[in-house]
Formats: C-alpha cells, sequence, structure tokens
C-alpha cells in the first residue's frame, strides 16, 4: 500500500513538473489552426512548425506572427505563484500506564433457583419395590 501511494505522489508530481493546464488543452485548436496556417503559407511540415514555435527556432520567428501569444504551452512565469503543500503525519503517542490488579471483595450471592416443571416428591412415583 505503501508503493502504491509513493508511486502515485510521484506520478502527480512529474505530471505537475509539465506545467501543463486545462488552458493549454483547450488550446489545442489554436495550434491546430495555426500549424496548419504554416503548411498553406510556408509549406511547412508540423516538425518543423514545432520547431519554429518551441524548438530552436523559437526566438527567430517569435515577431513574425501576433497569434503566437494564443498558442498553448506559451506560459510567462514572472506572476505565477507556486503553492508548496506538505503532508505531514502526527506521531501519536499512546503511555500505557501499569495498574497494579486491585483484589475486589466478594458481593457475590448465589440463591438456587426454582422451577416449577419439577414435581414435588410427593407425586413421584416409589423409588424401590
Amino acid at each position: 500500500m505503501h508503493k502504491l501511494v509513493a508511486i502515485t505522489y510521484s506520478f502527480l508530481i512529474l505530471i505537475q513538473s509539465f506545467n501543463f493546464g486545462i488552458e493549454d488543452f483547450s488550446k489545442l485548436s489554436v495550434l491546430l489552426e495555426h500549424a496548419q496556417y504554416h503548411q498553406e503559407t510556408y509549406g511547412d511540415s508540423f516538425l518543423d512548425f514545432i520547431a519554429e514555435h518551441y524548438g530552436d527556432a523559437k526566438f527567430q520567428h517569435e515577431n513574425n506572427h501576433e497569434e503566437h501569444e494564443d498558442l498553448p504551452f506559451k506560459h510567462h512565469h514572472q506572476t505565477c505563484s507556486h503553492n508548496n503543500a506538505s503532508f505531514t503525519l502526527p506521531i501519536l503517542n499512546f503511555n500505557l500506564e501499569y495498574l497494579p490488579f486491585i483484589e475486589i471483595p466478594c458481593n457475590f450471592f448465589y440463591k438456587e433457583s426454582k422451577s416449577f416443571f419439577e414435581k414435588p416428591p410427593v407425586f413421584q412415583p416409589p423409588k424401590f419395590a
């Protein structure tokens, strides 16, 4: 169980380190439209398009279009604040005190119960014949 929790947290931290947001996934249609524009206008393949907008040629191609700010995965992190959440498990100390055995005085009274299902000895059959 501990391994499963550790793997789950590790996977969560890995996904968060990619820094994808829901906005990025909603802007994928803009990415595909802009890639199609580049293919029709400049004859670029999709890999050339990715290299121009996200790779090494990003700085040379950055000022050619105004639509580059609308593309997904283009974040400016100057205003981001990353909050760290720490998960701590409190340490519980149980102090078990030894109490010596104290003999309890006998306050038990046994009284034999009577039953009306048994017949009195007068109405019993004779025991010796």
